[in-house]
């Protein structure tokens, strides 16, 4: 039940509280006035109790405040603190009520320091962000069947054997290649981002896993170095990255491919079931089965529409009996209807013939005359040859290179018998063969004039 109350200056309507209200109403007021805020102060008189709760007192050199942490809350802390740990607290301000103490609630808990390390992670982020590194359409799928996955982690990490216990359910076909690495201190990052590229130049997985267990921001820290999320964006491997618990996010998640909650997430984002495998061979085998029944069944219906079809041979060979009797008849009386139609044409030629009985009296006149002017026009064909056979002899013999040569001219040839006709392509010391009206001679060039003109 709520109890409120107000003060005035009536005394008589002044309404008395018990201790139990009065810390009732205090522990309301506060809780409603003040909200959830980030304290810094120093742990002393730190102690876990056996229900997993946590109660110390946080402070500084001038003040000090009692602290309660739930089991629930502590267990997402990732480290016990100590006594003389200065951390960082985000709590409510409440009031225990059976002894009207104030103290804190807190919800979360980190190192001190732990809000310069925030803000270079957010910075990072922001970097590589702009840089396209965490852009969705860089980011490639693991494949669903590798033939190998790389685990990168520390062979003494809790998630190692939470890894090695999930494939080794989940799909223990598919072999497992560790790439030992520190996942904590100093030289944790380089470390993990060499056998990051290890992994890539000896090629022998298929996709490779980025795993460590839960932790304060620095025992993550390793994750948010900028160099191993350069080498996780340049893996030529898909990289599925589970670091931490679900609630804590580093670089590495959002450069990674894929980014798993826990490291026994990662593996089971690795491969497909080998139980999933089986049933989905059972069925394609299923499916295998149906198809190869149906075409069976096509077959059959096919097989059977053929039997249907099908006659005895003696039923097909009446039946072709049968046609050839049609066909020896259609012959016959094909055989005969020519013979019957030549025989009627026959008679109606001699009937046409009986009709044009040719003239012999005119025809033997017409040949005649026919005969006389065919000879006349031979006779001049001949004379007109004959003349121009004689024109063609005249101009022949004009022509003949042998006349040319018995009024003194002659033919030269060169070695190879061609005649020359242009002195341009003769040279000196050249043999020549002159051919004369009666004989021939050899002859060598003295020299040659090839700009000298005829008469």
């Amino acid at each position: 039940m709520t109890t409120g109350f107000a003060v005035t200056d009536d005394a008589f309507a002044r309404e008395i509280l018990s201790v139990a209200q009065l810390n009732q109403a205090v522990s309301q007021l506060l809780e409603r006035s003040v909200p959830a805020l980030w304290v810094r102060g120093e742990i002393s008189n730190f102690t876990q109790a056996a229900s997993g709760h946590w109660y110390f007192t946080l402070k500084d050199s001038r003040a000090a405040v009692r602290t309660v942490m739930f089991r629930s809350r502590a267990q997402s802390v990732g480290f016990v603190p100590r006594a003389g740990d200065q951390v960082e607290v985000r709590a409510r301000v409440s009031l225990y009520e059976p002894r009207g103490d104030y103290q804190l609630q807190a919800d979360a808990m980190r190192r001190a320091g732990i809000g310069n390390l925030y803000e270079t992670f957010l910075r990072l982020k922001e970097k590589l962000a702009a840089e396209g590194l965490f852009d969705p359409e860089v980011k490639r799928e693991p494949l669903r069947l590798p033939r190998a996955i790389g685990v990168i982690t520390s062979l003494h990490a809790a998630a190692l054997r939470d890894v090695l216990s999930a494939l080794a359910r989940r799909a223990p076909q598919v072999p497992v290649i560790v790439y030992p690495a520190p996942v904590q201190g100093a030289d944790a990052a380089p470390r993990l981002a060499l056998q990051l590229q290890r992994a890539n130049a000896r090629n022998e997985v298929d996709t490779l896993l980025l795993v460590r267990g839960g932790g304060s921001i620095e025992d993550l820290w390793s994750f948010n170095d900028e160099d191993l999320a350069r080498a996780i964006a340049t893996s030529a491997i898909p990289v599925i990255c589970g670091v931490g618990h679900e609630t804590d996010f580093t670089i590495a998640d959002f450069v990674a491919d894929v980014r798993a909650p826990t490291p026994t997430a990662a593996a089971e984002l690795a491969c497909v079931p080998r139980e999933d495998l089986r049933q989905a061979t059972r069925q394609a085998a299923q499916r295998l089965m149906r198809a190869q029944q149906r075409r069976l069944d096509q077959a059959a219906q096919r097989l059977d529409r053929a039997a249907a079809q099908l006659i005895s041979p003696a039923q097909r060979l009446a039946h072709q009996r049968e046609r050839l009797n049609t066909l020896r008849h259609r012959l016959a009386a094909a055989g005969q209807r020519p013979a019957q139609q030549r025989q009627a044409r026959l008679q109606v030629l001699m009937q046409r013939l009986v009709r044009r009985v040719p003239d012999t009296a005119r025809s033997v006149e017409r040949v005649e005359r026919v005969a006389a002017r065919l000879a006349r026009v031979q006779r001049q064909g001949l004379e007109s040859a004959s003349q121009r056979l004689a024109a063609l002899g005249a101009h022949l013999r004009a022509l003949d290179p042998e006349n040319t040569l018995q009024r003194g001219y002659a033919i030269v040839r060169d070695e190879q018998g061609a005649i020359v006709s242009d002195a341009g392509v003769l040279r000196a010391g050249e043999r020549l063969r002159i051919d004369l009206a009666r004989g021939q001679a050899q002859a060598e060039v003295v020299s040659a004039d090839a700009d000298r003109s005829g008469p």
